[in-house]
């Protein structure tokens, strides 16, 4: 029998009554009063006729009650267990005769496999893992023999994937993150099957289509309001990183000995990753830099600063590695309100030397070996849309190589700007061609007869002096009577390059 009583906390009437085997509490704003009660009794009292009909509807009375939620899983719950009920009676009635399973349980030959792997990998990528086999993987196919996890077991695991809860208010992870648990079980279930004579399960399953994501590189007149900005210990390093493209866990766990200021190279050898050491990202990331004037004077500064505190370039003044959250916490995202620029993550600075290196005319190839990319795909891929000479498609630039291989003109030095002149300008050297002398007209073949004084002027209606056959043009002489020399090939703006007065 439900009944009307008053909140303490709150001070306002509520209902109290049993649905369904559980008790039910649903609060009112009316305050306690004698009238009040009465409005409240006659609701309970239909509630609990209703009840005992079997017709009643929570959602009907209390459409924004937490309780719902509890109710709706318990329907499905007894649903399911309906269904699993129903499910085992058949096939008690009809026994089927299926391949009877084989090999360890998931968890158990995770816990193998995880073992013998451990040491091909890095550390970041051992954390990053141990995550996921952890929260994700173990707690879903754990106890199932792995010879008995179909396809469609996958498939289904992946669709639940995407209802999660993710980080902050997202409902359902990234298609990024739900393609590196699904990978991760696809490599323990290829391994299972090839170890325990059964078909893989992960055949043809697709990975989920990921948005491309737009890189956000600053101009060129950003990284300079950045380094006459910066804090004077910390621009070096924003210089150094600006120019050469290197990686956030490279240039942290840069060392001096990797410091080549003789043949101006930095060699990249190792990477600073949650407060250690460790081998680069790939093979490929393994690269000696080619350092431009600027990068040199920042770590000839840098060295008499650090150059005896610490191994590392950029160090703390314990001479540890600088620590990258306090850095982006403290010094990245503070400097970029301060200069009211979009917030970004400190990786733009990379992609930053990369379409500055593109759009000064850098070679594709050199620009890969730079970053440490093993082919210049990603170059065109992801920036070819900030080099106005790679997405423009007006024939410019053959006009410039043929201008350049083939012109005998005037060199004149233009600007040009493009999609984003804060990246350029460029410089290039157009040539205006020069008309050649005019050629001596040939003495021409065979016999004529000699034409009359004045002849060249008669039947010329047009009142133009016209060449007949006989005619011949003779160079033009100097005072001196030597024949004139052709103009210089090459003249630019200023000066002229022309043969030398003793030819």
């Amino acid at each position: 029998m439900g009944s009307i009583r008053n909140s303490d906390t709150m001070g306002t009437l509520f209902m109290d009554f049993r649905f369904q085997g559980q008790r039910c509490r649903e609060y009112t704003a009316l305050t306690d009063s004698p009238t009040n009660r009465k409005k409240l009794e006659k609701v309970l009292a239909k509630i609990e006729s209703e009840i005992n009909a079997g017709t009643f509807v929570y959602a009907n009375y209390f459409p924004n009650s937490k309780a719902l939620k509890r109710f709706a899983r318990a329907k499905l719950e007894k649903a399911a267990a309906t269904v699993v009920t129903e499910a085992s009676a058949e096939a008690a009635e009809k026994p089927t005769a299926e391949p009877k399973a084989t090999g360890p349980l998931f968890c158990e030959f995770t816990a193998q496999w995880f073992k013998e792997h451990e040491i091909e990998w890095r550390r970041s990528h051992i954390r990053s893992l141990r995550s996921t086999l952890d929260a994700r993987l173990i707690p879903h196919f754990g106890q199932k023999v792995v010879s008995s996890i179909t396809k469609s077991d996958i498939l289904a695991y992946r669709a639940t994937l995407a209802k999660v809860k993710g980080r902050g208010d997202k409902e359902g992870l990234s298609p990024k993150r739900i393609n590196e648990i699904i990978g991760t079980l696809c490599q323990i279930m290829d391994e299972a099957a090839d170890r325990f004579e059964f078909t893989t399960p992960t055949t043809n399953i697709k990975r989920l289509r990921v948005r491309k994501v737009d890189v956000d590189p600053f101009s060129l007149q950003d990284v300079q309001s950045i380094l006459a900005t910066v804090r004077a210990d910390y621009r070096n390093y924003f210089t150094v990183r600006f120019f050469t493209g290197m990686r956030t866990g490279e240039v942290h766990g840069l060392k001096w000995r990797y410091v080549d200021f003789e043949h101006r190279l930095i060699r990249v050898r190792e990477t600073f990753v949650l407060g250690e050491d460790e081998y680069t990202k790939t093979d490929g990331s393994q690269r000696d830099i080619q350092m431009s004037q600027p990068v040199v004077e920042a770590l000839t500064r840098q060295y008499e600063v650090t150059g005896k505190l610490s191994d590392y370039v950029f160090c703390n003044l314990m001479g540890a590695p600088l620590d990258n959250k306090n850095f982006t916490d403290r010094i990245w995202y503070p400097l970029l309100r301060h200069l009211g620029m979009t917030e970004r993550r400190p990786y733009q600075m990379r992609h930053t030397a990369a379409t500055l290196w593109l759009a000064s005319g850098e070679a594709p190839e050199w620009i890969a070996r730079q970053l440490g990319h093993t082919s210049t795909e990603m170059l065109f891929k992801v920036y070819s849309r900030y080099v106005p000479n790679l997405t423009r498609q007006d024939g410019s630039a053959m006009e410039r190589l043929l201008a350049s291989r083939m012109a005998t003109g005037q060199v004149i030095r233009m600007e040009e700007g493009g999609a984003d002149a804060g990246l350029r300008p460029v410089h290039t050297d157009l040539y205006a061609p020069v008309l050649p002398a005019p050629q001596a007209v040939p003495k021409p073949r065979g016999v004529h007869k000699p034409a009359q004084a004045g002849a060249s002027l008669r039947g010329n209606t047009s009142g133009a002096m016209t060449r007949r056959p006989t005619d011949i043009v003779l160079p033009a002489v100097h005072h001196k009577g030597e024949p004139q020399a052709p103009p210089g090939p090459w003249m630019r703006t200023g000066r002229t390059h022309s043969p030398r007065a003793s030819a």
